[in-house]
């Protein structure tokens, strides 16, 4: 990933706009907002190629926490934009994520895993004292076995979390996306064993995750 580590770079390819309507303001602050975000050093963030048909307007960004040149654990982040709302967000605006890393195989088969994972994502953004509404998603562990050529490598068990939710407007109509961020990447260093950054306690424990490569 090519961005500069800690904050997200800029990128005209992250955003997809009607191509007959002008960009909301709301939009473009959203937008703004996350570009100038400061993160954490462990971050890479670069701008992505977004969805066309969620919705009328978006921006995305995908993600890895890097430690030592090991990526730990990576992700993507949509922000979504519809200035008309939509039934099912109750909002105009709406944040889509998919974040995934490696987990220890005896970590995989804690029964509370899934419960767990799902509290990272709604700790960190509580966390952070942010209002949202409507978070749904699903959380799914995947095991590899390997065989044959790369019978050497040990099983891998990967835990994946795609979510939405809501997040609430400020007065200016414009939802504060940078403290969104932040919270994702608090979520993604939390699934990648990180300890916290600051202050931010989300109330939940972290897993022990793999910190090394895998033998080839």
């Amino acid at each position: 990933m090519a961005a500069a580590q800690g904050r997200f770079s800029d990128g005209a390819d992250g955003v997809n706009t009607a191509e007959t309507a002008s960009v909301p303001s709301a939009f473009r602050q959203a937008v703004d907002a996350l570009q100038s975000a400061r993160l954490r050093p462990e971050m890479e963030i670069d701008p992505t190629k977004p969805p066309k048909r969620l919705a009328p307007y978006a921006y995305a960004l995908e993600a890895a926490v890097v430690e030592e040149d090991n990526d730990l654990a990576d992700g993507r982040l949509v922000l979504l934009h519809d200035p008309a709302g939509q039934d099912a967000w109750h909002g105009s605006f709406r944040l889509v994520t998919l974040v995934r890393a490696e987990l220890e195989p005896e970590m995989a088969v804690d029964p509370l895993l899934p419960e767990v994972c799902w509290s990272w994502l709604t700790g960190a953004l509580q966390g952070r004292g942010l209002p949202f509404t409507d978070a749904s998603g699903t959380v799914t562990r995947a095991g590899s076995h390997y065989f044959g050529g790369l019978a050497e490598r040990r099983p891998a068990t990967q835990i994946e979390i795609r979510a939405s939710w809501t997040p609430r407007e400020g007065t200016n109509g414009v939802p504060d996306t940078a403290a969104h961020l932040a919270a994702w990447c608090d979520l993604l260093c939390q699934i990648a064993g990180l300890p916290p950054a600051g202050p931010v306690d989300t109330g939940v424990v972290s897993l022990p995750q793999r910190r090394g490569p895998q033998a080839p």
